[in-house]
């Protein structure tokens, strides 16, 4: 049995990114252990920023993890830096936002954790940490240096091939005029960077579980968002869309393809 810890930034980044592949190491016999960085606090919900919204997301964390076969759920303490109206910096965040942490601190934090669990592997985010928030933009920096205090020999970095991603946006752009192309150009990965393509179909169930316990964000604003979008795709489609999760090893070589996070080249 190994174990690998799953490092993400707020409650329910858990269940659009990485939640198939927890499944299946779980299933496996691994031992998972989900670290998120904040409480949510500031996503966007029904309920208030503040403490009460933070509690309800870390319930639906502990749920969506007992769906996934989670061993351990840890919170390392930070407040979720909110995210300003063009994509940037929230000029309004709270006291300890995780933007504003020093990285070796929260690094040190991380690799606490690291070491106590023996970890083989530890996931963050690409750099860009997907579609740049600046907290998931923090996951990949303090990743990398948690990784590398505690001498965890996996580091992968989940995120999506923009490749179909784009051209995706490309059609709905002809239905949509206002959709703006640019925003995802250099968002998430492009598919020749990508060593790992994770097949996760036989845990699309768990997968979708997980996302149907994140409630909170399911609605909020205008109306249904894009968690809620997503878990109207009858299952068949949904088995199809999240079949497979992306994730770059940074140390392996150009053009290397595995189908499994402790894979080895070769």
């Amino acid at each position: 049995m190994k174990t690998a810890v799953f490092f993400h930034a707020h409650p329910d980044d858990e269940a659009l990114l990485t939640a198939g592949t927890m499944a299946m190491l779980a299933a496996e016999g691994h031992r998972v252990v989900l670290v998120v960085a904040t409480a949510g606090e500031r996503g966007l919900a029904e309920i208030p920023h503040g403490d009460e919204l933070g509690a309800a997301r870390m319930n639906e964390l502990y749920a969506s993890a007992a769906r996934l076969g989670c061993a351990r759920v840890v919170r390392l303490g930070y407040a979720d830096s909110g995210l300003a109206a063009d994509g940037g910096v929230a000029q309004d965040r709270p006291e300890n936002a995780f933007i504003d942490a020093d990285t070796e601190e929260a690094a040190q934090r991380l690799a606490a954790i690291l070491k106590e669990e023996t970890a083989e592997l530890l996931t963050s985010y690409d750099p860009a940490g997907g579609y740049g928030h600046p907290d998931h933009v923090m996951v990949h920096r303090v990743g990398a240096r948690a990784a590398e205090i505690a001498g965890t020999p996996i580091l992968l970095e989940a995120t999506v091939n923009r490749d179909p991603l784009l051209k995706a946006i490309r059609l709905a752009s002809r239905f949509y005029p206002k959709l703006d192309i640019r925003a995802f150009e250099s968002a998430y990965t492009a598919g020749a960077d990508i060593t790992h393509r994770v097949n996760v179909r036989r845990h699309t169930a768990a997968k979708r579980a997980a996302m149907a316990a994140h409630a909170t964000q399911a609605t909020g604003g205008d109306g249904d968002r894009t968690l809620g979008a997503l878990l109207k795709i009858p299952p068949p489609l949904f088995r199809y869309v999240f079949g497979t999760e992306w994730y770059v090893r940074r140390d392996l070589p150009p053009g290397t393809r595995l189908k499994h996070p402790f894979a080895h080249p070769g």
